[in-house]
């Protein structure tokens, strides 16, 4: 994985971060098995099958009503290929509805193994592109991810769902990420926080890796401070300092403070 070096000083941090507010060939395979109900349509059954002439649709069965509502079953190995194969079909002529049974196979990946991967990709995630501004949560349970927390834009919110999707293991992804409104005013603030905490001789190290930023979120002037913290007063400087620029309605302290083994203190 790259690394990117680290941020020589306040001013260069923060025209990046300013301008980041600017700005597998195909192979057919045996066809899932597809059959028209007892009066279904079979020529809708046959272009559903089209469909999902691909390779990673070769575990999946089809089924299609009399009422035109195609029954998807079978396994895949990515819960990416699932969401894919309910979007194909529910773009055929004559399907009226998809009810997507499809079960995720792939390899199997404990909770802890899965929320710690999918932690370091999300922490990687967009930089460059001011991922400081994202602060994206993830929880896995029995193979399920739920992501939550605040993307400052749709892209971002799509491009952490995408990875989620995408690693082996995920067996169901639950989307609960808030994007921030749109407005002139909060990207302002979002520079004038980022300036005054990363302006901060003690807290400019939390600039140098892409992964361990102090990562701010504004909502309609409202900024939430989240991630990890080395000590109880970086946490409560970077506090007084978010709090102290103009326009800022409020600011929630979300940082989590760890010692040097990278656990969470107990404050």
């Amino acid at each position: 994985m790259s690394t990117t070096k680290a941020v020589p000083g306040k001013a260069a941090l923060v025209a990046a971060l300013a301008a980041t507010l600017l700005v597998v060939p195909y192979v057919s395979h045996a066809a899932p098995r597809a059959s028209a109900g007892a009066q279904g349509d079979s020529s809708t059954a046959s272009e559903v099958m089209k469909k999902l002439d691909k390779k990673q649709f070769k575990g999946v069965k089809v089924t299609v009503d009399a009422n035109g509502i195609a029954t998807l079953a079978g396994t895949v190995d990515l819960y990416e290929y699932k969401m894919d194969a309910d979007k194909r079909v529910h773009k055929v002529k004559g399907v009226a509805g998809v009810r997507n049974e499809i079960e995720v196979a792939g390899p199997s990946v404990s909770d802890q193994a899965l929320q710690q991967k999918l932690g370091e990709k999300l922490a990687y995630d967009r930089v460059g592109y001011g991922n400081v501004f994202n602060a994206i949560s993830v929880g896995v349970q029995d193979g399920a991810v739920t992501l939550g927390g605040h993307a400052r834009t749709d892209v971002d919110k799509d491009s952490a769902l995408s990875l989620a999707a995408t690693t082996p293991g995920v067996k169901e992804v639950i989307d609960e990420i808030e994007v921030d409104p749109v407005s002139t005013m909060d990207d302002q603030t979002r520079l004038a926080v980022a300036h005054a905490v990363y302006g901060t001789p003690s807290l400019q190290r939390y600039a140098t890796d892409p992964a361990k930023p102090i990562r701010i979120s504004v909502q309609n002037g409202h900024v939430e401070l989240s991630g990890a913290v080395d000590s109880q007063g970086d946490k409560e400087l970077a506090y007084i300092k978010a709090n102290q620029v103009p326009g800022v309605f409020s600011v929630k302290n979300d940082l989590q403070v760890v010692g040097s083994s990278g656990e969470k203190s107990q404050k």
